[in-house]
Formats: structure tokens, sequence, C-alpha cells
């Protein structure tokens, strides 16, 4: 026993040695390529799949070792929830966040200022813009009060103890909308030490800049032409993360892309509005032709899996329930009109029920979130042109012929089987049948006749 403890405190200086050896190992296998970049892509609205694709894509960049995280951004604007889920992955990154806006005539309005403001390093290509912050009602209601730009350097517009701005005007719903979202830029300004008044107007006002004018005025960082000129820009800048302070070294790094997964492209396809409105749509008709035809199955199971997946894709959106109010009671018009038919009346008032239903569905004023009104349209019109057709195949029934009784045989022609006189009865074949006839004036054998009614079992004709 005593040689083995002798053997391992012989052993300590070598394994001393070799763990004071690891950090320097590390570093030459650290030193050995040029670091990583990964880079993502935000090109359009920010919704609920694009908050799913930068925290997934920056998980992976984090686990496949990437030294810095850029995300390159276009986009008019989007969903405010998705906003906040995306700076709060921003925030708690371990790697430094840059967003560049990016190519030539790209924008970060709206929901994208507030995302390059949390951003460690901020920076835009010539020929870009940024600005327009004003959050947007979801009701699509009053627009939400604008106030003064503040001057610069002040703390903000809004009075000191705290009172509504009663120079404003709007209703206490959307104070409360705008001075949050006043506040949470400025926290993000103040956080990355950038300009916060100008914030402020951005969100109070809708003021924009352009990429040179943010440089200025201290609201980004950098101008860049290019991804590599990014971070040529950016090497040895120091940014806080977290609690830490890192220095960047960026020069020359390998870019990689990180795409959305099949779950992300799926969730984009179906929170399309446009799309979602569609689903809602073939889900209902679905339903509705299986309840009218019992048994076809098809119809039943493609309605109920599209309207499953509309409702999930409705849940992630601005939805207006008035607005789908009206478009349940459009189309339960429309199935009226069709089962009782009123000429109209209940198909018409289907019509415009829907329509407007539609148009208000998610037309919320946020960008990139309201439905397509050609499809709309298009839809009224197909809607309309089958209520044409279903009224002018009603008013047709009401004008044909019928096919059973004395009706349809008034007027039926025949062949005599033989002659007849005057009060006799004859025989004569009449729509393939024999008949017992009689007639008023003499006819021949042969002669084509015609009903004039019917006495039990007798038809009285007369010649054609």
């Amino acid at each position: 026993m005593a040689g083995l403890v002798r053997r391992c405190i012989s052993l300590l200086p070598i394994v001393t040695l070799l763990l004071g050896m690891s950090p320097a190992v590390r570093a030459a296998n650290t030193a050995e390529g040029p670091p990583v970049v990964a880079r993502i892509v935000l090109d359009g609205a920010i919704g609920p799949a694009t908050a799913e694709y930068v925290h997934d894509a920056s998980r992976q960049a984090v686990a496949a070792g990437a030294s810095a995280i850029v995300l390159q951004l276009d986009t008019p604007g989007g969903l405010a929830e998705s906003m906040r889920d995306i700076i709060a992955d921003m925030l708690a990154s371990p790697v430094p966040v840059l967003v560049y806006v990016a190519p030539g005539g790209a924008r970060a309005a709206s929901a994208g200022t507030y995302i390059l403001y949390a951003a460690q390093l901020a920076a835009m290509a010539p020929g870009t813009h940024l600005g327009a912050a004003t959050p947007v009602s979801l009701g699509g209601g009053m627009p939400l009060p604008r106030a003064k730009p503040a001057p610069a350097g002040s703390a903000s517009s809004a009075p000191a103890d705290g009172s509504p701005l009663a120079d404003q005007g709007g209703d206490a719903e959307a104070h409360k909308v705008l001075n949050d979202a006043v506040a949470y830029i400025r926290s993000l300004a103040q956080l990355r030490g950038r300009n916060a008044a100008w914030a402020e107007q951005a969100v109070r006002g809708a003021a924009t800049l352009t990429a040179t004018e943010a440089k200025q005025q201290r609201v980004i960082d950098i101008v860049a032409t290019s991804l590599p000129d990014l971070l040529a820009q950016a090497d040895g800048r120091v940014v806080r993360v977290g609690e830490q302070e890192v220095a960047l070294h960026l020069r020359g790094a390998t870019v990689r892309d990180f795409a959305p997964g099949a779950r992300v492209r799926f969730l984009a396809v179906i929170t399309n509005p446009t799309i979602a409105y569609l689903l809602l749509l073939a889900g209902i008709f679905g339903l509705l032709l299986e309840a009218l035809h019992p048994g076809a199955i098809l119809p039943g199971m493609a309605g109920g899996i599209c309207l499953l997946v509309a409702f999930y894709a409705l849940q992630w959106l601005p939805v207006n329930y008035a607005g789908l109010a009206l478009m349940a009671l459009g189309i339960g018009l429309l199935v009226a009109e069709a089962l009782t038919p009123t000429i109209g009346a209940l198909g018409v008032g289907g019509i415009i029920s829907f329509v407007l239903g539609s148009v208000m569905l998610m037309h919320s004023g946020t960008p990139g979130y309201a439905v397509n009104i050609g499809v709309i349209a298009g839809i009224a019109v197909a809607a309309s042109l089958l209520l044409a057709l279903l009224l002018w195949m009603v008013l047709g029934a009401r004008r044909a012929r019928r096919f059973s009784g004395d009706d349809a045989l008034r007027d039926a022609q025949g062949e005599l089987l033989m002659a007849l006189e005057p009060g006799a009865e004859g025989w004569a074949r009449v729509l393939g049948e024999r008949w017992r006839v009689r007639a008023e004036v003499p006819l021949p054998a042969g002669a084509h006749v015609r009903v004039l009614r019917r006495q039990g079992l007798l038809l009285w004709v007369e010649a054609l």
C-alpha cells in the first residue's frame, strides 16, 4: 500500500505539467484556423417562424464554436411578441451578436429598429435605412398618439410625474402601449450606449434615418459595404457580453450560414396570413361538403386537417375575432341560401359579411401581416358567380315543364295507330306508351297528334 502511495506522489509533477499545458494546447488548436462567424439571415416580416429560427440557429452556432453571430436584417417590421423573443435570445447569447442591415436597399423598420438597438455591434450597408418604430394597435382602431420630437439629450418627453400626455390625444390603452415601447427601446439604447433620444423619436414620431445619418447620430457603430468589411471594422473592438468585456477578433473569419430547419420552414409557410386564411376556408368547406354528402370521407378528412392546421397558425397571428365571426356568418348565410333559396337575399348578405370579415381578419397594420386583398377579391368574385349560377338554376327550374302527372302529358306528341272518327275511341302511341285516344274531328291512321287533356285513362288529342 505504501508503495502505491509513493508511485502516485511521484506522478504528481507530471500530471501538474500536463494540466498546465492544456490551456496552451487548446489555444494552439484554436489558433490553427480562422475564427468562425455564424450568419443568420432575417429577410421579411418578423413573426413566430423568424423568432424560432433565430433561437434554433443561435444555439447551433454556439454549439459549433462560433466566435460571433451576425444577424443580416432586412425587414419592414412584424409582431412585437416575436421581436421581444429575438431580442431576449440576443441578450442571453454567450457570444457577441452583430446586426447588419444589408444588402443595399434593405431596411430595419419598426421591429427591426429594436433588434438593431439590442445588438452589441450595429451596422448598416450604404443605401439602407431604419426607424418608423411606432407600435400599431392590433385592433386597427384609433392611431397611437404622437408627440413632438424630444430635444437632443433629453430623458423623455413624458411628464416627470408619470401622468398621461395631455396634449397627445388618444386613449389610456394607446398611451400604455406607446410608453411601454418607448421605455423598452430606451433601455436597449442605454444598455448599448446608443442615442436614446433619437430612439424615442423613432417610436413617438416614426422618425427614420439613413445609414450615414445613423452613424453620425450614434444610432449605429459601423457603415460597412459588405460582410467582410464589417468583420474587418469590428476587429479589435470591445463589447459587453453579459457581465464580461469581450474583444472581437473577426478579421478574416470564416462565415458559416445557418439555414432554417424543416419545422421552421413549415411554420413560416402556414403562419403566412394568406396561407392561414386559405387553410381556414378549405377546412370549413371540406367539412360542409362532408356534411352535405355523408360518406364521401375525403372532403371531411382533408377539411379537418386543414382546419386544425389553420387554428394552429392563427394562434400565432394577430387575429381580429370580429372579422372571424363575420366570416363564419357569411359562410352560414351562403349555405342557407343553397339549402333554402331566397332569390339571393341570404346569398348577397353572406358575400358582404364574408368579404368584410376577410378584410378585418388580420388587417392590423402590422407590416407583412394582412391577408392579400387580391385573394379576398378572387374568392368574393367566385362566390358571387356561384350565387348567380344557383339563382339561374332556381329560376330555370321554376320555368321548366313538369315531367310527371297531367302536366307531363299535356302538349305531349304522339302518332295514331288507327283512324279516328269524331267522338269514337282509338289507339295512339304517346311518349312510348299505348293510350286510348279520342278526337273531335276525323283523323287518319299515322297522323301526328298533340294531347289536349286527360280524362281518366283516355286522352283527348288534336292534329298537329
